[in-house]
């Protein structure tokens, strides 16, 4: 208890090397103990670390953001939870902080109207007389479709390759078992690995985004079967941040540019119509939150009891033509709260902070 703060964060920042779990994940981490916790509790030992000095820092945090707060809490669970197993302090003093409350109407998923809308500015994008410059080869447009009808993550849609997607019994199946990351020195390249291992999942691939992936697989020679589908001029895959940019382009062109809006909001609109539909648990397993690891090579056992609910969901919410907008309409329960939360990378008490 007389030690220092800041020998437990060196000693949870070597443990933290070691686990299991995604580079930008253990760099976020990084930033969050560097920028926020450290400066805050560096001057302590860790029993004077208490609740109460606890519930104070996170009250300012909130007062910032309640993403702030929530990242916040989630590095000092982390922290103390490492201590307690080390018998280093007898109680976690996170623990009996108050809930952190999430700010009222937060949006939290995409309306059908703005999905529509940044449809039409993507395919509107850099097309008509005037425009400079080669045209565009659709390639974000069409990972954007894909995302919404299948709720992955940007880098794991950038991570999609032919011999990831196979027709099933009821349509078309993607396994996602990849991501694509970027690291100073080494650039952007293609993990053979999502960000856990609950993320190696198969999914149901709702019929709009089937046809968009079926189109991309047409252009794509046999032999190339483990290039990306979606890739730049020299064959590797397509870079996050050349990817951000020309949606937040889309978004301009919309009119949405000031919404917030990014990417990972096609993830969160899929995950709201599943649990709106089908429940939290499905949108969670579908997400990849808590789906059993698929063994690669066992396509066709898996493909028996895949539930192509979700797709279908996805499909008839979210379709180009004729979509049925009442899920999105509806108002969310706090189940689904909390599992559209885990999209923006961590839980207010949870362990590891996987999300995403």
């Amino acid at each position: 208890m007389a030690s220092p703060f800041t020998d437990l964060i060196e000693l949870w920042l070597a443990d933290l090397e070691i686990r299991q779990i995604a580079d930008s994940t253990k760099d976020n981490y990084r930033d969050d103990l560097r920028l926020r916790v450290r400066p805050w509790f560096e001057h302590y030992t860790l029993g004077e670390v208490t609740t109460g000095r606890v519930e104070t820092f996170l009250k300012g945090e909130a007062a910032v953001s309640y993403s702030r707060a929530k990242h916040s809490r989630t590095v000092l669970n982390q922290l103390f939870a490492f201590a307690l197993r080390h018998d280093a302090i007898a109680r976690n003093p996170v623990q009996g902080t108050s809930p952190l409350a999430r700010p009222k109407n937060a949006v939290q998923a995409m309306t059908l109207e703005q999905v529509q809308a940044i449809r039409q500015a993507a395919a509107a994008w850099r097309i008509g007389a005037g425009v400079m410059g080669p045209a565009p080869d659709g390639q974000v447009r069409d990972a954007c479709e894909v995302m919404l009808g299948t709720s992955v993550r940007p880098g794991e849609v950038l991570a999609l390759r032919p011999c990831d997607v196979f027709e099933g019994r009821h349509g078309l199946v993607a396994f996602v078992r990849g991501t694509v990351v970027y690291r100073k020195g080494k650039g952007t390249f293609r993990q053979d690995h999502p960000k856990t291992d609950a993320s190696v999942r198969m999914l149901p691939v709702a019929e709009f985004a089937a046809e968009v992936i079926r189109a991309r697989l047409a252009t794509i020679a046999p032999e190339d079967h483990e290039k990306t589908i979606f890739h730049n001029r020299n064959g590797g895959p397509l870079s996050l941040h050349n990817f951000r940019r020309t949606f937040r382009e889309f978004l301009v062109d919309a009119g949405l540019e000031h919404t917030g809006i990014t990417p990972r909001w096609y993830r969160r609109t899929g995950a709201t119509v599943i649990a709106r539909g089908l429940g939290v648990d499905a949108a969670a397993t579908h997400l990849g939150h808590t789906s059993s690891v698929v063994t690669e090579g066992h396509y066709i056992e898996p493909e028996r009891i895949l539930d192509f609910g979700a797709a279908e969901l996805l499909e008839a919410t979210l379709r180009p033509i004729e979509p049925d907008g009442a899920l999105l309409a509806r108002s969310g329960s706090v189940g689904e709260d909390d599992v559209l939360d885990s999209i923006d990378g961590v839980v207010a008490n949870c362990g590891d902070g996987e999300g995403g």
